[in-house]
């Protein structure tokens, strides 16, 4: 494992971008961007768009690794170049940590959440992402309502898979997301936290994980979580609220950074000048270091 990495994302200050749209997300995230379906004719087509969307954000002087500590790429971004490199090694060459999503999507709903669908090649993928510089993986899971069972067997399944990451010399980030709408989400984010804590207590002393959790209704609920001597850092998704509410929301959590996707690119468009463009993600990148770092 990279020490140096290591290091800095355990103590150093900013946030982790989320530029990990895959297969089924990545239309609508091409669409916000003001790239409509028919400006592409196939998935090549739109991996291609994609691709060039994420090389403008990650090469933009508002990108800058004083703010950002890592990015979590989705698989198919890194094996693409960046200026002539890899992704990943373009950003660590940039001393900006890089992560690869790793699961395959959300099973049906069952038991109040949804568990991963089953990660066929996780093997293969983990040998690569280790010939890429990759220092961490993130697996995305959801729960909806405040089944202990569901909840049980969703983290255990985080866990399992997270202990397969651990023993490729990589840092699982294991991401139970609780839906924002929830209509018990303080009571699901309860059991989660005590089924996370379960977990974390079994783990022996060189076997560390991160955490990407939504933001808690009941600010630093997940105080036990961050302080928790297993735990490399934990990070909060966006979830589907605006920046200025998920900001507002992570600046009473101590401890918490962010790890957004929409709210972090949200104001950004294909049809943007280079300074209109730079000029909207410094905006957004600043005002999300704000929120991890600066806290009320």
């Amino acid at each position: 494992m990279n020490t140096r990495q290591f290091d800095k994302i355990k103590n150093g200050n900013g946030f982790i971008a989320a530029l990990d749209q895959s297969g089924g997300s990545t239309p609508k995230a091409l669409a916000d961007y003001g790239v409509p379906e028919d400006a592409y004719s196939n998935d090549e087509e739109m991996f291609d768009r994609v691709h060039q969307m994420r090389t403008r954000i990650i090469t933009s002087p508002a990108f800058d690794s004083d703010r950002i500590l890592g990015t979590i790429l989705f698989e198919q971004t890194m094996d693409r170049e960046v200026e002539g490199k890899y992704t990943p090694d373009y950003l660590a060459d940039n001393d900006i940590v890089p992560f690869l999503k790793v699961d395959k999507g959300l099973a049906d709903k069952e038991d109040g959440v949804q568990l991963m669908k089953p990660i066929h090649d996780l093997d293969e993928t983990l040998r690569r992402a280790n010939d890429r510089q990759i220092f961490g993986t993130k697996m995305r899971s959801v729960i909806h309502e405040p089944n202990t069972s569901g909840i049980e067997t969703l983290v255990e399944q985080q866990f399992d898979i997270g202990r397969r990451i651990i023993a490729s010399d990589l840092v699982p980030i294991i991401e139970p997301e609780v839906n924002i709408h929830s209509e018990d989400k303080v009571e699901c984010e309860q059991i989660l936290r005590n089924e996370i804590i379960k977990h974390l207590n079994e783990l022996p002393e060189d076997e560390n994980v991160m955490l990407k959790l939504t933001i808690p209704t009941i600010a630093d609920t997940y105080k036990e979580l961050i302080e928790h001597p297993r735990v490399v850092r934990v990070v909060a998704l966006s979830g589907g609220y605006s920046r200025e509410e998920a900001n507002e929301k992570l600046k009473s959590n101590k401890g918490l950074i962010a790890s957004f996707s929409r709210a972090l690119i949200g104001d950004l468009n294909a049809n943007q000048s280079d300074e209109e463009f730079n000029a909207a993600l410094k905006n957004a990148v600043e005002s999300i270091y704000d929120a991890s770092v600066n806290k009320k």
